[in-house]
């Protein structure tokens, strides 16, 4: 691959599907099997975003309960047997994709999810040609966090810098590319907030999925003085 080849990170829950039915059905059937039964109003749209054990703490606050270890473990269960089924891609998502690749650049996918339920969602979909390279999160906890992910995707491909740029809608997402020294793009369709994304610095914002190659396009371009 050249050394100039624009390089565009991409978050998946919440940027390319929105994936909160099943996490929410996934997350019911985790505190079930611990003994709590959640209630009918619970609220996924604000944690959706960090690893899956920041989740389950928060869930299990309430309930006084610390066996985080065990929720993801139920957690993950119900969701590779169903749950991860119910995500739909945001609608413009495919057409915006196949735009960004017909114009040269590299798509990546770099999400916190497990790497073999991102496989399964976008083989799924239908999105799988789409995407250079697929990474996630390992068995183990390695690459849980957005800046380890990053960067393994920059190492593992030899990236420059200079000509990539991440893409999320939430402050994971921009916290991970400037902690290695990339642009962000915040998107405003998905479970973050602009607030949320303006206060951790993304670099900018698109509206809408028909927005994304021409915004993505006009930031995965050299900075100067980045290597």
């Amino acid at each position: 691959m050249s050394s100039d080849t624009s390089s565009v990170l991409l978050d998946l829950d919440g940027t390319l599907i929105d994936s909160q039915p099943g996490i929410l059905m996934s997350c019911r059937a985790a505190l079930r099997a611990l003994g709590h039964e959640p209630g009918p109003s619970l609220d996924l749209t604000a944690i959706i975003g960090p690893p899956i054990d920041d989740v389950m703490r928060l869930l299990l606050e309430p309930f006084g309960d610390d066996r985080i270890i065990e929720a993801v473990a139920a957690y993950r269960a119900d969701y590779g047997r169903s749950g991860l089924y119910n995500s739909l891609p945001y609608p413009g998502i495919a057409q915006a994709l196949a735009e960004i690749r017909q114009s040269g650049a590299r798509l990546y996918l770099a999400t916190s999810k497990r790497t073999r339920f991102a496989l399964r969602i976008l083989e799924h979909l239908d999105l799988m040609s789409l995407f250079d390279g697929i990474y996630g999160s390992e068995d183990g906890g390695a690459l849980d966090h957005k800046p380890d992910l990053v960067s393994h995707i920059v190492e593992r491909h030899a990236l420059a810098r200079s000509h990539c740029v991440m893409v999320g809608d939430r402050r994971y997402d921009v916290v991970g590319a400037h902690a290695n020294r990339m642009r962000s793009l915040g998107v405003l369709w998905g479970y973050g907030t602009r607030d949320e994304l303006e206060s951790a610095g993304a670099d900018d914002l698109v509206a809408e999925p028909a927005g994304l190659p021409a915004a993505i396009l006009a930031m995965a371009t050299p900075q100067r003085g980045s290597p």
